[in-house]
């Protein structure tokens, strides 16, 4: 049975990787994506959305603008990590798709109140603002999640755009606690398990033999995001952080993890964003998140290799 999914995203050269292998897998109904200030501002998230439609050939996948900054902070972007325009490392055409008229939010809500309860699986790949705004403007439609799963959060792995906050979660962590405080069934890959799944060069070998140009496309956008990775944390390849969140949709085998509680940090100056994770239970706080730890790395690559090579 093909689930049904709606991508939040503000791509990104992983978002990029994880919304082509959305498009690829015959196990998801992408309903729509949206689009969301974060990597780079909002009129480049949704420019590199509407390419990465047309690159995948799903030039009929509906694309919504959502929200240009947090929601009560200045956005914060990456362009140190992705580039100017935020899918650096290759030049693809002008896209020829049009964007919706309906904000992304209003997307969100009209489309869980239309649905059946508990048919759509929510994927947020940046910060969390569209689905805390969402949230906040609806909060009936918390009871028709079927799930989110999200990129986003770190424990072991600390931070990566402070000592103490993941970006995602750092960007707009009014919106993160909205979300962890819904009561709606969350599934978290923060750092730690995405700084497990590393590009390298035999992988990125293997993409350029494909004879596939996607697979190309994909293989220069990881040699030019690594460059940042490997110089900040001395490893081989960087985090393909992203498509943990569809992987695990469609194979979540490949994934461990722990069912604890997850609080988000919003007061402190030094803490800003932080997940305050109860790995070993100390409190008596409820649960609210599955929180990944582990994955199969090689079986994670292959996945996404497997399914780019049949766009």
């Amino acid at each position: 049975m093909r689930q049904n999914i709606i991508i939040d995203t503000d791509p990104g050269q992983d978002d990029a990787v994880a919304i082509l292998l959305a498009l690829a897998s015959p196990e998801l109904e992408v309903l729509g994506i949206t689009c969301v200030a974060g990597n780079v501002p909002l009129t480049k998230t949704i420019y590199n959305a509407r390419q990465i439609c047309e690159l995948s050939g799903k030039i009929k996948t509906p694309i919504f603008a959502g929200c240009d900054r947090p929601m009560r902070r200045d956005l914060t972007t990456a362009e140190h990590v992705h580039g100017k325009t935020g899918l650096d490392g290759v030049t693809l055409p002008e896209p020829k798709i049009k964007i919706e008229t309906t904000h992304a939010v209003d997307f969100i809500i009209e489309t869980l109140r239309a649905s059946p309860s508990k048919s759509i699986t929510l994927c947020p790949l940046g910060p969390l603002t569209n689905i805390g705004t969402a949230l906040k403007k609806a909060p009936d439609i918390a009871d028709r999640v079927q799930k989110i799963v999200l990129m986003g959060g770190a424990y072991f792995e600390v931070g990566n755009i402070t000592p103490a906050a993941e970006f995602n979660i750092y960007v707009d962590p009014e919106a993160a606690e909205i979300v962890f405080k819904s009561g709606i069934e969350l599934i978290v890959a923060p750092l730690d398990v995405t700084h497990k799944v590393l590009t390298n060069n035999e992988w990125v070998s293997e993409l350029k033999t494909q004879d596939n140009y996607i697979c190309n496309v994909v293989a220069a956008w990881t040699s030019f995001f690594e460059r940042f990775d490997t110089e900040k944390y001395g490893t081989q390849g960087a985090p393909l952080h992203d498509p943990c969140v569809i992987a695990y949709l469609i194979d979540p085998d490949l994934f461990a993890g722990r069912s604890i509680n997850v609080e988000i940090e919003t007061k402190s100056k030094l803490t800003r964003g932080m997940t305050v994770a109860d790995w070993w239970g100390v409190t008596d706080r409820s649960i609210n998140a599955l929180f990944l730890n582990n994955v199969d790395a090689i079986g994670y690559f292959k996945l996404i290799t497997d399914r780019l090579r049949k766009l």
